[in-house]
């Protein structure tokens, strides 16, 4: 793999419609070159990003079958770019060879992708990803000097496994991304293979691309599934949101104007679309730097630096202070006469006005509820606008945003509460017994993976200044793991409800689920009451998973149960465990233990 010229980052990935031959512009014809030039000499790995996401369950020898395939048609089209081929979107022509692999539709179950064409096709391919990855063997993991030997002997070959393996495991993750996620791991590799102890030093320095890997999963996942399900208004307004807190000074027509890129590009990057999420990552970027002045005061430094650096710079800078002259209210939106009449002529471009003006004044609030003010104000228009006197109703606008905003902070002090109350532990028994009962039909995997995602969010905001943001922000992005891409997705009515009714407000809804009626318990089997001896063996954070999959699973068979009696069933249970592990027969003991008194 050549060394990367792209990096990912998690508000700007985006798309454009050209095939894999990038037409030129003279306005960029230098900038085309150069990403048409990354493009090519990453064919490779983009190929292994796109197979491996679309086709989980693919072998690494139909992998490289397939990389061959796609260099070759590389090299025909580098040749002569006048063959029908090479005028195609890469896309298609990546899913093309795809089908073309001899039984390896039959043999993966994606033939029915390949029965169809164009956008039905790319589609199918899109809605054959699976989220929830338990059906793969376990993530690869070489002894450090087996991985250091491995990387010496063929360092393309080893890197090529790494994205691989890391690929399929992250299905949504945009092209960008994972690029940067295989470099950064290059760079630890080069490190660690100099050290004397390198199992602690790949452990420690792995970390942080783990989690920047996890980061940029969630949020591209919650962002493609609000478009994929709500459509382009709620994708845009996300963005306006985001952009409008970071650069407050940027005008709304110049926001509007670098929103038809970023918006469009979204649909290229959720379908998977590799080459068109590489081509618009750019074209964003050089679009934000040659409007810094207009845009950001704070990206002058940045935009002088060169790919991968300047990508990085600008996810890194701090977002713009407000502007001195810019108050706290916008009195064109609650104190104009003519207020239902400016909604009348534009209704897309009056709220996405409302919410830019909106979120540059209060960049202390979290995405969601910034989209939640917007909601409420859309729904108060569309009842004062038919009163006989419209001004006096929605003058008091203001009101109902505070009102709004204040039932957010109050769900969002009581999750801290609830933290500060139960301690970590506490908090993850908590969160694990209650999505189990609102969700039970979930798999115990994702559960754990849910409720781990929700006590990480707790405890990284509850004791940061910007509190509210942080927790409302992440909260979100569990919930938009827990509602998926695909739209139709199902769980049972009441989650769906909140999956697919507002996109606004699916934390409020989620807040006040209870547990599912309709769900029926498996029977109860043997072996879900049986000690297994395994339980003695496993050590500190094996042993951690081994509790949190049982407390889940007494939750799927006893969901009648109070909280209060789950927990004490699980906390007699546990100690029930210590006790025995320390007897010469340990399966004795807790056959003991269980019987009744």
């Amino acid at each position: 793999m050549k060394q990367l010229k792209l990096t990912g980052f998690i508000f700007f990935l985006f798309f454009l419609t050209e095939s894999l031959t990038l037409s030129t512009k003279p306005q960029d014809v230098d900038d085309s070159s150069n990403i048409q030039k990354f493009i090519e000499e990453n064919t490779g790995s983009l190929t292994i990003i796109a197979f491996a996401q679309y086709v989980q369950e693919a072998t690494i020898d139909e992998m490289e079958m397939l990389v061959k395939d796609m260099k070759a048609y590389k090299d025909r089209c580098l040749a002569n770019q006048t063959l029908p081929e090479c005028s195609e979107i890469a896309n298609n022509v990546l899913q093309e060879m795809i089908c073309a692999l001899e039984g390896v539709p039959q043999k993966h179950n994606f033939s029915h992708c390949c029965s169809k064409v164009d956008f039905e096709r790319r589609l199918c391919f899109l809605y054959n990803k699976k989220a929830n990855v338990e059906f793969l063997p376990p993530f690869p993991t070489l002894d450090p000097e087996e991985k250091c030997q491995a990387y010496k002997n063929n360092r393309e070959s080893f890197l090529n496994h790494y994205m691989y393996e890391v690929a399929r495991r992250n299905p949504f993750v945009f092209a960008p991304a994972l690029l940067i996620v295989a470099a950064r791991f290059e760079e630890v590799a080069k490190i660690c293979c100099e050290e004397e102890q390198k199992a602690n030093c790949f452990r420690t320095k792995a970390a942080p691309i783990t989690q920047y890997l996890k980061a940029l999963s969630s949020y591209q996942k919650t962002v493609c599934g609000a478009y994929l399900k709500f459509g382009l208004k709620v994708l845009n307004s996300i963005n306006i949101a985001v952009f409008s807190k970071k650069f407050p000074q940027i005008e709304f027509k110049e926001l509007t104007s670098l929103l038809e890129d970023v918006s469009a590009m979204y649909d290229g990057c959720c379908e998977g679309d590799v080459v068109r999420c590489i081509r618009g990552q750019n074209q964003v970027m050089n679009h934000i730097c040659s409007k810094q002045d207009s845009i950001s005061s704070k990206i002058e430094g940045c935009c002088e630096k060169k790919i991968p650096e300047r990508e990085d710079c600008i996810i890194n800078s701090k977002k713009d202070d407000r502007p001195k002259d810019l108050s706290l209210r916008e009195a064109k939106f609650t104190d104009s006469e003519n207020v239902c009449q400016e909604r009348d002529t534009d209704p897309d471009n009056f709220f996405a006005e409302f919410i830019y003006e909106y979120s540059r004044r209060h960049q202390d609030l979290s995405t969601p509820e910034l989209l939640r003010i917007g909601r409420v104000y859309e729904d108060l228009l569309g009842d004062c606008c038919n009163r006989e006197n419209p001004p006096d109703c929605y003058r008091h606008a203001e009101d109902k945003f505070n009102e709004t905003t204040e039932k957010s902070l109050k769900m969002v002090q009581q999750e801290c509460q609830l933290f500060q109350n139960l301690g970590k532990d506490g908090l993850k028994y908590h969160y694990f017994i209650k999505l189990t009962k609102i969700a039970p039909q979930l798999s115990t995997e994702e559960l754990m993976s849910l409720g781990n995602e929700m006590v990480t969010a707790l405890t990284t905001c509850c004791t940061l200044s910007e509190e509210f943001a942080c927790v409302d922000n992440l909260a979100d992005l569990v919930l938009g793991e827990l509602c998926g891409i695909n739209e139709n997705r199902t769980i049972n009515p009441a989650v769906d409800h909140c999956c697919k009714a507002n996109f606004a407000f699916r934390r409020p809804c989620f807040e006040a689920l209870k547990a599912d009626k309709m769900y029926v318990p498996p029977p109860v089997s043997q072996d879900s009451s049986t000690f297994h001896a395994d339980w003695c063996q496993a050590q500190n954070e094996e042993l951690q998973k081994k509790k949190i999959r049982f407390l889940v699973n007494l939750v799927k068979l006893k969901p009648e149960l109070t909280n209060e009696d789950l927990k004490t069933l699980f906390i007699n249970f546990t100690v029930a465990v210590e006790k025995c592990c320390k007897e010469q027969e340990p399966e004795v003991c807790f056959n003991e233990e269980q019987r009744p008194t």
